[in-house]
């Protein structure tokens, strides 16, 4: 398994990158090759200073870098031999079996969008979040940015998604799906999410248990894949940020409060598209990056991308 990742990403790149993919690289089992894209003498720099081994690293060298500031798509077209545009390259030739990235997040939407693409059927593809639960069982949440505005059978899809994501990944067996909504009766919402409920409790092929409301996020007992639009998801991922980092500066330590720290994550996959990309939080230190890592080497080993192709065929 090869899985590549960009250097040069976030803001703490590549000093932190290099520094995760060491841990990450102490961790995972010999048949997986990171391979790192970016500045070869600054990469080789630092794994000299964390006196590590550079024959564990395959490195790709770029002399141009996509700022997290810049233009998304004009930074794509003119920066051929960045980071983010050769890792999309390696990914698109199946060079590699994965890409993950800290970079810029718009840029890494232009490479999933039109150098990986969309699998066929799949109406828009989504970014999902994990909300922890006081029952120590985190939920997923999509869409948590990537779309603003859905349809109802974008929703419905989500579902889909979220489903074979929680089963192929975090091994649940019957994933629970929910609707967020502001009302638990069937009845309640806009037209939009009305209409999400009937697509949804009509199926066989989701195990649908209904409206869940904003107030039971993290008491959620009838859920493991939350679904709503990415206005919505991604209010709900910012404030569980700032929760986090107001009990932080409070000075509260808590085991279910820290489990809101990113970077026990480190990044997640981009639903509904051919191969596996893996964006992370533009602020990742070293524990997001190799956390980041171990996951992209759960979602290949899933084989998560076929999953989807199938139940979409």
């Amino acid at each position: 398994m090869k899985i590549a990742i960009d250097a040069m990403g976030g803001d703490h790149g590549p000093k932190a990158t290099v520094k995760g993919a060491i841990m990450a690289a102490a961790i995972l089992p010999e048949d997986v090759k990171i391979i790192l894209i970016g500045n070869k003498e600054e990469i080789l720099e630092i794994i000299r200073l964390e006196n590590s081994d550079p024959s564990l690293f395959e490195i790709i060298h770029t002399d141009e870098v996509i700022g997290g500031g810049e233009h998304p798509a004009k930074a794509f077209s003119k920066k051929k031999n960045s980071s983010i545009v050769r890792g999309f390259g390696m990914l698109a030739a199946r060079q590699i079996d994965a890409f993950a990235s800290t970079g810029n997040t718009g840029a890494m939407m232009i490479g999933a969008m039109f150098m990986v693409k969309s699998i066929p059927g799949v109406i828009r593809p989504a970014i999902s979040a994990q909300v922890p639960n006081v029952s120590g069982r985190s939920a997923t949440l999509l869409d948590v940015g990537l779309n603003p505005d859905c349809r109802p059978d974008v929703l419905y899809q989500y579902g889909v998604l979220g489903s074979l994501y929680a089963r192929h990944v975090f091994h649940i067996t019957s994933p629970r799906v929910s609707l967020i909504n502001v009302g638990t009766e069937a009845e309640k919402g806009n037209l939009v999410t009305k209409a999400a409920y009937e697509l949804m409790k009509e199926t066989n092929g989701l195990n649908f248990t209904g409206n869940i409301e904003g107030n039971e996020l993290f008491e959620n007992t009838k859920s493991d894949v939350m679904v709503c639009d990415g206005f919505v998801g991604n209010i709900i991922l910012k404030e569980a940020e700032a929760l986090y980092t107001l009990i932080r500066k409070r000075g509260i330590k808590d085991d279910f409060f820290e489990q809101f720290n990113f970077e026990n994550y480190g990044g997640t996959p981009v639903l509904g598209i051919n191969e596996p990309v893996i964006i992370g939080h533009g602020i990742s230190g070293p524990k997001a990056i190799k956390n980041m890592l171990i996951h992209t080497r759960d979602v290949v080993e899933a084989k998560l991308m076929d999953k989807f192709k199938e139940a979409f065929r």
